[in-house]
């Protein structure tokens, strides 16, 4: 058995446990030991029973401050009890040492007294309750003492030591996770090669791997759990960095087509704008248009706040290489904003007489600019698809806009005279060389790539998992944009809030209500009767239920549910939002609904009337979350707004505040908390984007901004990609390397590692 054997192959470990297993992303033996403890309960406490009793003690102080405790000994009895009035089965005990007695009860654990026989001896580790004058443990974890017990701590696995807690599913415990990893370890930890150089280990004092992966697992203190700690953390980031820098190094043995910026070209277009772009545009533009020039592939991330003008940005770099006779793909996440990219970019661009096109799901448009189009026209006339594939195959469209539809196998672009020469991709920075390869038919030349986000990327995550990516930031706003209101709203406060926003419509605004669930869940029974099901993400997408962990009783049911369970329980559904906006309180406004579930022909048809005024409330998801541009809208409404990161927050609050009319950006939640209040005074005292992309990765972790699903990183590590000097640290040692061995050639087990790793993320 190795890190490569797999779960069916370990002892004891069945199809339902495999199941479960592999729904957490554990396939082999590696997975399992690599899967850490997030936390660790200190059942080391272990006194003689009669110090429990001691008024005074210190076992008193610690169960006062509600620690627990630990007691060895041998059971006098066990019985169950039966309750009638409150409908539960009591486990009751009494185990003693040399020093006394003392009472054990569980809760509706009746299995325990087939567990147990008098004579056993255990180790029991859990809080001391009092009832009367009477001292008991109550429902404390448990282990069975053998024969062979050597009465030392390290024999113990689930009392009597730190105990690792693992991240759970359902029907998959740290208990039973426990019980299958020690043996595991004991048995294959010496035979694991270590990939982190000597070199590395000796300057920063490195646990060895056999010993930092038990001390990980099972830890003889909280210190020596920290050093293993650290040292994966370290592995990892390293592991991230080699993948990023050779990326970079991997894109510039690349060759891609060197396209001259055109200045007066530029001068041209800039004329040709209703408003002057800001210096920050005009650098970044800048870099855009010399990575262009460049015979490498560019790579390059375009940041900037809401609103701040990236996509006027992407349209010079655009015309840039449509003038000088090549295709650019532009891609956008959702159909609402590859059509809205569609209109904007023919509006911007009709006197340049360029060829346009846009391809979503299932229609297709084509548009020959020219000057003085009609409004109409910029939408662009519809076309079969296959007559604009062919048109796009023989290089006749310069500019080709759509959604993911883009990158299908039936999507060919033109010869290499008139190619592909620029990708363009909204909100997606993960898009690789064979990715970009997939979209040419000169297979030698690989495309420019430029990727915009609205979503400031931290420091730490620019350096490890963009780090592969050139920046440009849009620090800069345009001017006379005023600044918006934001406040959070109490429920007493609903009413009066009720009253401004029909103020703002009757004086022509419009208004955002967003909700961050669709509907109602449909089956199953959630403990106060409510049906529900699978939970509904922003956009419409259905996300796996959270594993589960409290037992809740229902109409006869036992069903188990964990804390973000119950809260999207009762988060807002659009449905029913829109059904009591319209209905209860503005009966007499125009109230639309937007969800992602909506045909797509629906959803534009909303979004045209939304912008045409003819309606005032737009109910919806977080569709609207990136790019929609509607100038009228002045007030956006967040309902549940304690369900959002910080930056998607932000992104809300940019849907307003476009134009030069006073905005307002209102926070509803009905579960305030000590973090959901930190976080919501943290997103109101601030309107600086970058400034919130920090907040948010020290509040709620870099999960949101890296991807963590697509990455596979374990959660040690997301935790330490918020510490600037190891990030920076790690990366350093990466290049070091890479400088002297680019092809890790001295490093055969460092290599491996970095194969595993380009196996285990996800590049979309």
């Amino acid at each position: 058995m190795d890190l490569n054997t797999s779960i069916e192959e370990i002892p004891r470990v069945g199809p339902q446990y495999q199941k479960k297993l592999k729904k957490m992303g554990v396939q082999r033996v590696g997975d399992l030991l690599w899967h850490f403890p997030h936390r660790y309960e200190d059942f080391s406490n272990l006194i003689p029973i009669a110090a429990a009793k001691e008024a005074g003690s210190p076992a008193e102080a610690l169960a006062k401050a509600g620690k627990p405790l630990c007691f060895q000994g041998e059971i006098l009895e066990i019985k169950n009890i039966f309750t009638p009035r409150k409908r539960m089965v009591l486990t009751q005990a009494t185990i003693s040492d040399q020093t006394g007695k003392l009472k054990v009860i569980w809760f509706n654990q009746s299995y325990l007294i087939n567990t147990f026989k008098k004579g056993d001896h255990v180790c029991l580790a859990g809080k001391i309750a009092q009832k009367g004058g009477s001292k008991y443990l109550s429902s404390p974890a448990y282990e069975k003492i053998p024969s062979s017990f050597k009465k030392t701590n390290a024999d113990l696995t689930h009392t009597g030591r730190l105990i690792p807690v693992y991240p759970e599913t359902e029907g998959l415990s740290s208990k039973w996770l426990r019980f299958i990893i020690k043996p595991l370890l004991i048995k294959i930890k010496s035979q694991i090669q270590d990939s982190l150089p000597e070199k590395i280990k000796e300057k920063y004092a490195f646990l060895p791997l056999p010993e930092a992966l038990w001390q990980i697992h099972f830890p003889d203190s909280l210190k020596l759990a920290q050093a293993a700690k650290k040292r994966f953390a370290f592995e990892e980031l390293l592991t991230i960095s080699f993948f990023v820098l050779r990326e970079r190094m991997k894109l510039a043995r690349e060759k891609a087509i060197s396209i001259t910026p055109d200045i007066e070209l530029m001068k041209e277009f800039m004329a040709s704008l209703p408003f002057k772009l800001t210096n920050a545009q005009k650098k970044c533009a800048w870099q855009i248009l010399k990575d262009l020039e460049n015979p490498r592939p560019m790579n390059r991330l375009l940041e900037g706040d809401v609103g701040s003008g990236k996509t006027i940005v992407a349209i010079m770099a655009a015309l840039n290489v449509a003038r000088a006779g090549y295709q650019i793909a532009f891609m956008a996440p959702t159909e609402i904003l590859a059509r809205q990219h569609f209109k904007t970019i023919n509006q911007f661009l009709e006197k340049f007489k360029l060829k346009t096109s846009l391809i979503t799901g299932q229609e297709s448009y084509y548009q020959e600019l020219k000057e003085k189009s009609s409004i109409s026209a910029k939408a662009g006339q519809k076309i079969k698809r296959q007559e604009l594939l062919e048109k796009i195959k023989n290089g006749q469209v310069n500019i080709v806009i759509g959604t993911h539809a883009l990158i299908q196998e039936n999507v060919k672009f033109g010869p290499p005279a008139k190619g592909l020469a620029l990708v363009i991709i909204d909100e997606q920075h993960r898009f690789g060389v064979e990715q970009r390869a997939k979209l040419c038919q000169q297979k030698e030349l690989i495309p420019h790539l430029l990727s915009m986000t609205a979503t400031p990327i931290p420091r730490t995550l620019s350096l490890t998992v963009y780090g592969d990516l050139d920046l440009s930031i849009i620090d800069e706003l345009p001017k006379g944009r005023k600044k918006i209101i934001t406040k959070i709203i109490q429920p007493k406060d609903k009413k009066q809030t009720c009253n401004f926003i029909r103020k703002q419509v009757k004086n022509g605004r419009q208004v955002f209500v967003i909700c961050p669930r669709i509907e109602p869940r449909t089956t199953a029974f959630c403990g106060t009767g409510e049906p529900h099901t699978t939970a509904f993400c922003g956009t419409g997408e259905p996300r796996q239920t959270p594993a589960l962990s409290k037992r809740t009783e229902t109409d006869g049911q036992s069903l188990l549910l964990d804390e973000r369970v119950l809260s999207w329980l009762d988060v807002k559904a659009v449905k029913a939002e829109y059904e009591k906006l319209s209905k209860d309180i503005f009966p007499d406004l125009k109230i639309g609904m937007l969800h992602g579930k909506m045909k797509t022909e629906e959803k534009e048809k909303i979004m045209q009337d939304f912008k045409k005024k003819r309606i005032d409330i737009l109910v919806s998801t977080s569709v609207v979350e990136v790019g929609v541009d509607v100038p009228n809208a002045t007030v956006m409404i967040i309902e549940g707004s304690e369900k959002f990161g910080l930056a998607q927050l932000h992104q809300f609050r940019g849907r307003v505040g476009r134009r030069e009319f006073q905005s307002y950006c209102f926070l509803f939640t009905d579960t305030p908390g000590l973090v959901t209040n930190r976080r919501l005074r943290a997103f109101v005292s601030c309107d600086d984007g970058f400034e919130l992309a920090e907040k948010d990765l020290a509040i709620r972790g870099p999960g949101d901004f890296s991807g963590q699903r697509q990455w596979g990183i374990p959660d040690l590590t997301m935790a330490s990609l918020t510490d600037v000097a190891l990030v920076e640290t790690t990366r350093n040692e990466a290049k070091e390397i890479l400088k002297e061995d680019p092809e890790l050639k001295k490093y055969p087990l460092l290599q491996k590692r970095l194969e595993e790793f380009k196996e285990r993320i996800h590049l979309e």
